[in-house]
């Protein structure tokens, strides 16, 4: 299943996560370029 998560904060990036181990395929969309920036990297902007 391909599913959007609206926002990577502390409720839409562990949602994201969630889903993803469950074997979805994830997209993760944000305002916050930093955040993106970070999670592209490997990091947790958390």
């Amino acid at each position: 299943m391909n599913i959007c998560v609206i926002g990577t904060g502390y409720v839409g990036l562990v949602t994201g996560v969630c889903f993803a181990d469950l074997g979805n395929i994830v997209h993760c969309v944000d305002t916050d370029a930093h955040k993106i920036k970070k999670l592209n990297d490997g990091s947790v902007p958390i």
